[in-house]
């Protein structure tokens, strides 16, 4: 059922499971209707009862209506009439067709709103469509109306071209085909197929059909009877509904119309209506979906439709009774399917009468037919139909007919020579129309056969599908034999067969014999399934390598999770039904025949196999056993309930690896939970899916990965399911890939090493199973049959002996089935076995019985064997008398041929013919059999006459018997002699309570102990003839005679496993050198201070940095000549522009009241003030009074790697010769490093530094402070001089033009004057001031936790300084405006600046103070002195802390103000006046109350209560540490030197005194920041000079003084926005929303994460020059790095300049998973640390790093 979203959130769901989908036609919502849903789960709104009393519509209301509607649709279907022209053949008239529907589309959209008018008014036009009258008034073109008479014969034509008549004229012309006794019916393109039977009646015609279609598949066509035809051809039109319905289909189904047909749906009558109709064209429906050229669109359009109206069963049934809905579906499938039919070449390809569905068409290959089956599975959903069907036995066999055409489809043949030429992909057609036409309504069918009462049902089922399988091999003609090399993988009516029967035994109580057909028709019904199983094994092991990889492709689909369910497991199953009720010899004969491994099964050392390569006789051995091993422990359908198949399925899929929940979901497609209903979802029973899941597994939270990549929210099992439930065989069944078993076995060996169980390598463990159902203990028999016994014997023995192409996995499955023949042992054996009468097999030489307990301990002596004459064994002299002989080969003796030994060759007799003759002999045992038979090796009837080998006979001594076998391997694996001791001889127990945990995990030994254990304990013999063996103390070995042959192989063996030794020594070698050159790597030396300093203190007569080029690998200094560069990212960031100074953070709106205002973001500040200051004052001055690159600043950042500069430009020039894809731009300067592969695009050169001048520059100086001033202001005066033309200055000139290449134009122009040299200025120290603020904001915007750079040796400020330095050097500053006399001295003439007629300079109180820093070391000579720096940083500390003192005096009261006047004013004369902030305060407060500073009124905003002493002085200090911070970096950068890290209280006292500061002689009492100050002339004649500034400024302009004082916000770190909780609250606001540009509701709508701006992604409508919204706007807001939600898909994409990636989802359902898309519609929910990861990918400018993925946008996003 489906609801709208407005009745899904008015509706109680709480706790349900639900899937969201964005339904794109539109669709009827469920709510309130009865037939549907319950009633208690309507919403508010339908739970109203309607029909209690609602007031009829007065009749003169609707009588306009009533006269208006039929001529209005009257006139549309006139209009659809005219524009229709039959298609010529060549050319289509789409485009004419969309036109029409184009002008219509208003008649059409009137019609829609009308239906949305309410019941009223769809009642009239329900009246109106389907009343009989107005149609035949109106339109039948019986009037004058010329007009309407052309339309009329329009319509005619229209109908006769569709291949559709009147009633009338069908009848004249079915006559007289029914006279020529043909008819058939020519669909387009088919007419000139000739006709063939389908019920296998060979004619005349079919022959000529074979001689004319030579080497040609040629299409075959079935003739139909006639009852077919009126449901194909005939079409009556009694109302404007079936005539519109005609059109909507002619016009292949146009949205608008689909829309207006469905929202018509509420009203009753017309449902009923609509659906007879619907049924009515259905055959027509057919026929236009097979000529569309939008088949896909068309497909979607009418699901649409029938999804409505067959998912209600009342409505269903009722056109099933009244218009023979189910006889429709089943004709017009089969119809579909004969337009595409082939003749079959399986099996006899001369003389096949068979005929399949030829899957390279277009029908099968676009899955066309797939609306018409969906609806059919839809309507098999509901019980009252499907029970009509199993019913109607001519329905059945139409049935049965339909899915034969699918029987051995997609035929393939195994290519012997070369390698086919064009590999097809029919395969991929073949699966989905197995699975889809065949496997869902055959499920369908099933879910209604639970009961007994419908037993009969499953007799009908099964009686027409063995019919119609016995026609199937009369039709190939097939005897006993499959035809070699070739396989199919579809036999679906084997499957309908296998899965009725199970069905019939698990829930029906039905006896199975009585269903099964008789002996020879299972042997028949074996061989198919069996030669998939064959298949499979040969696919694996390369033996159809030559068929291309197409084949491996259809190996892996057939025991897929979609599929297995429908194709191996019946399979399997039908061969365990066969397998039980046929003779157990002749079917283990049969699979090591299938297998072609019967001549490996020799106890001789060598024999020679006709029908396989040697290479491939080991895999295709393990592959006979491993089937043998699934086809007697699996239960699935023999015994297990359906809980347990859940159990088992889950801990299979969750052994091979750790699942999604989703994925868990999808890979166990148990069909038997299913409700095939389309509509009511195909959820598995959702109940005993969780409450098994949480069983049997752990759930692991999403986490992340180191390298970035994001972990989706697994299940892992748990460590009992492990101990107890870990079944290697079920993982088997179900492995897609061979690496996923090996992944199983890898888990589990970790999980035992883990838990101390077993330390080794452990073989799978033996799991015990479920008892088997009565109906099947015939399957025992196979595990105590002598043929079986033979060849485990046979393998133990050779495994012992080291024969070749036997391995660990061969020895491991022979003790598989050993132990499960143990577990499943008939009953307990008599001592006397009795023996059965009847003639002695060849056989019986071997084992006196078939009990596998009492076979184990028998001893055989001598073994006949027929050898190649160059046999070691034939030297031997045979013993005068053979105790026991039998031969090897003896288990296939009884198929395929007899032979006697006749004068030393063999005489082989030609193959039985007769099929029954054959199966005479296998019931009845011949009495030939007697005569020691062997079958020979060439007598494959396929291998080449003469290619037999000389055979001779040898006799083997063996004098073994099964349990010595065993005891003598466990010496052999445990490499000693004597290693098995019974344990009961110390333990009784261990003989009455067998389960000992010990022997459940283990290797090949424990299993050996465990089988040797279980043998015992089943019998006193074998317990007794184990002590006996293991007391003999067991002679080695002897060492075989080994000739020649098999010395080269072992010597091969050999060499290869030493082969293999030395290259995991390599291996391990390389990997241990790899490892320590990433150490090392990483480590590289890069040139920071601290590792300078380590050098110049160790090595004093080092003195240059020393630095490695990751290129050419050479270390050495940086020189002018040969400079060296640091690898670096520069990237334009606005990060520090999304700063807010309020620590509540910004939510996503989701609602139309929210909304978010960018006026409080750091940026937007910065702004406003800059242009305020441009406004009163000097241009010039105000571009050094603030910085900038808040927005659009750039950041540097670096790996730490360097390289020599030119071999930097030979990389980069073998970049752009490299053709390879890579996922950045080389024309940009773009490049990962050649060490680190981190993404870069610039090289920042390093300055020749010499480290032991650097450690004079830190020796502290007793000059003093007016020294050191006059000395900075010296050093300033001198002009930079422009560098000479070094290679190193040219570098430092082209990474200064990157460094503003990088961000855009306007976050560089802010001047006036454009093109001013102010602005690079203001530009270049601006930079410096943006990295140092954005690494305090990676700190976490404070220094307490001090420390190095956060990214250790990775930062490369010391270097961009000295580039930045070098730059601003060239520009001098103008001595009368230098900032630094200002600050150090008291000017004269203060009124000379009034005069002037121009703005006057920005007040010294107005100026950022951490700009004036950057600006005063960036233009003093490079290296710069450590006592120059702090000279510096203690004036610009007075200049800031007179700051702090104006503004904090502003923002208290005037009665506040007057208390510190005087309180200074009385203090002003003591003895540390200068260091005291209340007598500065009071300074102040009196200079600044000489202007209008103070007379503004109060606001009450701005006055905050700073009364007592303690909080002045919390408030200076924050004020000043900002500065503190950007200042304590600097140093850091520039002199080296730790940072010391402290508490968050102490911060301002520990930067003061790590930056000189605080004099030393700081006493501990009561610490004041005012302490800190030292001034370089006296403080009060300074500061009165610097409030005289502003008081001047304050006569002019005495609104803007308070403004503009510097009381800076304490800024918060930046943040994305809040998302909210559930993910739905976003969708259901922004996916309607319109956009703000074009007006329109975006296809693609995505939301910026940083400021919340709604924008549409891709939409051409908001294009602005070429680009598209959200490429502008990442520029716009992120300086070119966006962050975007997109809301239709709940992933996030980055734009990061012209590239983007998508980075992933930050809402997750409740199982950890991301629903990329929405595809799954379950509901999302924020997961707050993939969130945080985003936002600190953002902060620490990342994304470039950490995602990998990336790809260029075209500007097109």
């Amino acid at each position: 059922m489906s609801l709208c979203a407005e009745c899904f959130h008015q509706g109680e769901h709480a706790g349900h499971d639900y899937n969201m989908f964005r339904s794109q036609a539109g669709g009827a919502c469920d709510c309130g209707d009865g037939n549907v849903m319950r009633e208690a789960g309507f919403c508010k709104r339908h739970r109203i009862k309607s029909n209690s009393n609602v007031p009829c519509v007065p009749k003169d209301l609707l009588m306009m209506s009533e006269l208006v509607l039929p001529q209005f649709i009257f006139s549309l279907i006139q209009h659809l009439r005219e524009g229709y022209n039959e298609p010529a053949l060549d050319l289509p008239s789409e485009k004419d067709l969309h036109k029409i529907l184009q002008v219509l589309e208003p008649h059409v959209s009137f019609l829609e709103d009308l239906t949305k008018m309410g019941g009223a008014m769809r009642s009239v036009l329900t009246q109106v469509l389907t009343s009989q009258q107005f149609y035949k008034d109106l339109s039948s073109g019986v009037g004058e109306n010329a007009c309407a008479k052309k339309s009329h014969e329009k319509y005619l034509i229209a109908l006769k071209g569709s291949g559709l008549a009147f009633p009338e004229d069908k009848l004249a012309c079915g006559m007289e085909e029914q006279g020529a006794g043909t008819s058939t019916l020519a669909i387009q393109g088919l007419a000139g197929a000739t006709a063939t039977s389908g019920q296998g009646d060979s004619s005349d015609e079919e022959d000529q059909d074979g001689s004319q279609g030579v080497g040609k598949r040629k299409r075959v066509k079935l003739s139909s009877s006639t009852k077919d035809q009126s449901i194909m051809d005939v079409l009556k039109h009694k109302c404007f509904l079936e005539e519109l319905l005609f059109w909507t289909i002619k016009y292949e189904f146009p949205q608008k119309m689909v829309t207006f047909l469905l929202n018509m749906l509420p009203d009753q009558d017309y449902k009923v209506a609509f659906t007879k109709t619907f049924v009515q064209h259905y055959a027509f429906i057919m026929k236009t979906l097979k000529k569309s050229h939008e088949s896909d669109t068309m497909s979607n359009r009418i699901v649409h439709i029938s999804v409505q109206l067959f998912s209600n069963e009342e409505l269903a049934r009722q056109v099933t009774e009244e218009c023979q809905l189910l006889d429709i579906m089943v004709t017009v499938l089969l119809y579909m399917m004969e337009s595409c039919l082939i003749k079959s070449e399986l099996q006899d390809e001369e003389n096949s009468l068979h005929v399949v569905v030829n899957c390279g068409e277009a029908l099968l290959k676009n899955n066309t037919y797939w609306p018409l089956v969906s609806d059919f599975i839809n309507i098999l959903s509901h019980q009252s139909v499907a029970k009509k069907f199993l019913e109607d036995h001519g329905l059945l066999v139409t049935w049965m007919n339909f899915v034969s055409f699918f029987q051995g489809m997609n035929l393939n043949k195994r290519e012997l020579n070369e390698h086919v030429e064009f590999e097809s992909q029919t395969y991929y057609a073949a699966f989905a129309a197995e699975l889809e036409a065949c496997a869902q309504p055959m499920w369908g069918l099933l879910s209604h056969c639970k009961v007994r009462e419908t037993q009969e049902y499953t007799r009908n089922v099964v009686r027409y599908c063995l019919e119609a399988l016995q026609d199937w091999f009369d039709a190939i003609n097939f005897v006993d034999e499959p035809a070699p090399n070739q396989v199919t993988f579809h036999l679906p009516l084997h499957r309908y067969f296998a899965m009725f029967l199970s069905k019939a035994v698990k829930c029906q109580e039905l006896d199975l014999d009585t269903i099964l057909p008789d002996q020879e028709m299972l042997m028949k019904l074996m061989i198919h399934p069996l030669q998939i199983q064959a298949s499979l094994s040969e696919i694996h092991s390369n033996m159809w390598v030559r068929n291309g990889l197409q084949i491996k492709g259809q190996a892996m689909t057939y025991v897929q999770s979609h599929f297995c369910n429908s194709m191996i497991d019946p399979d399997i199953y039908l061969l365990q039904v066969c397998a039980s009720r046929l003779d157990p010899d002749y079917f283990i004969s049969s699979v090591f025949e299938r297998f072609k491994v019967v001549d490996l099964l020799t106890m001789a050392s060598q024999h020679q196999n006709t029908v396989l390569d040697s290479e491939h006789e080991r895999s295709m051995l393990e592959g006979a056993l491993t089937f043998l091993v699934l086809l007697l422990s699996l239960r699935l359908h023999l015994g297990m309930t359906d809980d347990e198949i859940l159990r088992a399925e889950m801990v299979a899929q969750l052994c091979m690896n750790d699942r999604t929940h989703s994925s868990l979901l999808d890979l166990i497609s148990l069909e038997y939970f299913k409700n095939p209903n389309p509509k009511s979802g195909i959820i598995p029973g959702s109940l005993s899916f969780e409450s098994v899941l949480s069983a049997v597994a752990d759930f692991k939270a999403p986490v992340f990965e180191p390298g970035g990549s994001m972990q989706q929210g697994m299940y892992t099992p748990k460590a009992e399911v492990w101990d107890k439930e870990f079944d290697p065989v079920m993982v088997i069944l179900r492995t897609v890939y061979r690496r996923d078993v090996q992944s199983a076995m890898d888990r589990y060996t970790a999980f035992l090493k883990q838990s101390g169980k077993f330390p080794g390598n452990p073989w799978p463990p033996y799991k015990k199973r479920t008892p088997l159902h009565p109906s099947y203990k015939g399957l025992v028999k196979l595990l105590h049959c002598k043929t079986l016994h033979i060849v485990l014997f046979t393998l133990l023995y050779k495994i012992l002996m080291d024969h070749q192409n036997l391995s660990e996995h061969v020895l491991c499955m022979v003790l598989y089935l050993i132990e499960l023949g143990l577990e499943n042992s008939p009953e307990r054996e008599s001592d006397e076995e009795v023996v059965r009468c009847g003639q002695e097999r060849c056989h019986d030489s071997w084992f006196p019985g078939s009990n596998l307990v009492s076979n184990m301990r028998h001893f055989i002596n001598y073994v006949r064997v027929r050898v190649p004459e160059t046999a070691p064994e034939v030297k031997k002299e045979p013993p005068a008398s053979t105790s026991s002989d039998g031969l090897a080969s003896s288990q296939s003796s009884r198929r395929k041929s007899l032979q006697r030994e006749n004068s030393g060759t063999a005489q082989v007799f030609s193959l039985v013919a007769e099929r029954r003759k054959k199966f005479q002999e296998i019931i009845n045992r011949n009495a030939t059999e007697a005569n020691q038979v062997v079958r020979p090796k060439a007598s494959m009837k396929w291998s080449a006459p003469g290619a037999t080998p000389q055979l001779t006979t040898a006799i083997l001594e063996v004098k073994e018997s099964m349990l010595s076998l065993l005891i003598k391997l466990h010496h052999k694996l445990s490499g000693k002699q004597n290693s098995y001791y019974p344990p009961w001889l110390d333990d009784v127990d261990v003989l009455i309570h067998p389960e000992v945990p010990r022997y459940s995990h283990g290797d090949g030994m424990t299993a050996v102990e465990r089988i040797l254990l279980k043998a015992a304990v089943q019998s006193r013999l074998n317990k007794r003839i184990i002590e006996e063996i293991c007391r003999k103390v067991t002679p080695p070995v002897p060492p075989k005679k080994i000739s020649s042959a098999e010395k080269k192989t072992l010597d091969k063996e050999e060499r290869r496993q030493k082969a293999r030794e030395r290259q995991q020594k390599l291996l391990a070698e390389f990997a241990s050198r790899q490892k320590s050159f990433m150490e090392t790597a990483m480590d590289v030396e890069s040139p920071d201070a601290d590792i300078a300093m380590e050098i110049a203190t160790s090595e004093q007569h080092v003195s240059e940095a020393i630095y490695d080029c990751v290129i050419c690998g050479q270390s050495g200094p940086s020189t002018e000549d040969r400079p060296t560069g640091l690898v670096v990212l520069l990237q334009a960031s606005s990060v520090l522009g999304q700063c807010r100074n309020s620590t509540e953070p910004k939510k996503l709106p989701t609602t139309e009241e929210e909304q978010i205002y960018p006026w409080d973001t750091c940026a937007a500040l910065h702004d406003v003030r800059l242009t305020t200051l441009q406004r009163y004052f000097k241009d010039s001055s105000c571009l050094q009074a603030v910085s900038i690159g808040w927005e659009g600043g750039v950041y540097v950042q670096t790996c730490g790697h360097t390289l020599h500069i030119d071999c930097h430009k030979s990389y980069m020039e073998s970049l752009r010769n490299d053709q390879v894809l890579q996922g950045f731009s080389v024309d940009k300067g773009e490049f990962t490093c050649p060490l680190c592969r981190q993404f870069a695009n610039s090289v920042l050169p390093c300055y020749p530094g010499n480290n032991v001048e650097r450690s004079l520059w830190q020796s502290h100086s007793n000059k003093c402070m007016q020294d050191l001033v006059q000395e900075v202001e010296d050093l300033q005066e001198q002009l930079g001089t422009f560098p000479s033309e070094t290679n190193l200055s040219k570098e430092m000139e082209s990474v200064m033009k990157d460094i503003k290449s990088t961000t855009q134009k306007k976050y560089t122009d802010y001047s006036k004057s454009p093109g001013s040299p102010d602005n690079d200025f203001l530009f270049m120290y601006s930079v410096a001031r943006t990295n140092l603020e954005l690494e305090l904001v990676h700190r976490g915007g404070n220094l307490c936790s001090g420390g190095a750079s956060t990214a250790g040796k990775r930062s490369c400020l010391n270097q961009l300084f000295h580039v930045l330095a070098m730059h601003m050097r060239l520009y001098s500053i103008d001595s009368a405006y230098n900032p630094w006399r200002k600050l150090t001295q008291t000017m004269q003439d203060k009124n000379s600046e009034l005069i002037s007629e121009e703005l006057p300079e920005v007040p010294v109180l107005y100026r950022d103070v951490s700009s004036l820093l950057l600006i005063q070391i960036l233009t003093m000579p490079q290296p710069l002195r450590k006592e120059h720096f702090t000279c510096i940083v203690k004036v610009l500390f007075t200049l800031l802390y007179t700051q702090a003192l104006a503004a904090l005096s502003v923002k208290c009261s005037a009665e506040d103000r007057m208390a510190w006047k005087q309180s200074g004013a009385l203090k002003k004369n003591t003895c540390n006046g200068e260091k005291s902030w209340e007598v500065l305060l009071g300074h102040v407060v009196s200079e600044l109350s000489m202007g209008k500073i103070y007379e503004e009124q109060e606001t009450d905003e701005l006055t905050v209560v700073l009364v007592n002493p303690d909080s002045i002085e919390c408030y200076l200090q924050q004020f000043c540490l900002p500065f503190l911070r950007i200042t304590s970096l600097l140093q850091h950068h520039l002199f080296g030197g730790d940072l010391p890290s402290c508490q968050e209280d102490e911060e301002f006292t520990v930067l003061a005194s790590c930056l000189g500061l605080l004099p030393s002689f700081q006493s501990s009492d009561e610490f004041t920041s005012a302490s800190c100050l030292d001034w370089p002339v006296p403080a009060f004649d300074m500061i009165s000079q610097w409030c005289s500034e502003l008081a001047s400024f304050a006569d002019r302009h005495p609104d803007q003084v308070k403004a503009l004082l510097i009381q800076e916000p304490k800024w918060d770190l930046p943040r994305l926005l809040q998302l909210p909780e559930n993910y739905n609250t976003i969708f259901q606001y922004y996916h309607r929303k319109t956009c703000t540009v074009c007006t329109k509701v975006p296809k693609d709508p995505a939301v910026c994460l940083v400021c919340g701006t709604f924008v549409c992604l891709k939409g051409l409508c908001c294009k602005q020059q070429s680009y598209c919204e959200c490429v502008l706007h990442s520029q716009n807001c992120g300086a070119g790095t966006g962050i975007f939600l997109l809301i239709n898909a709940s992933v996030i994409i980055i734009i990061r300049g012209h590239r983007f990636c998508l980075w992933g989802s930050v809402y997750l359902d409740a199982h950890g998973e991301e629903d990329r898309d929405l595809r799954r519609g379950k509901p999302l929910y924020i997961c707050k640390e993939r969130y945080k990861v985003l936002e600190q990918q953002w902060v620490s400018h990342t994304f470039d790093h950490i995602n990998k993925r990336w790809g260029p946008h075209y500007n097109g996003l």
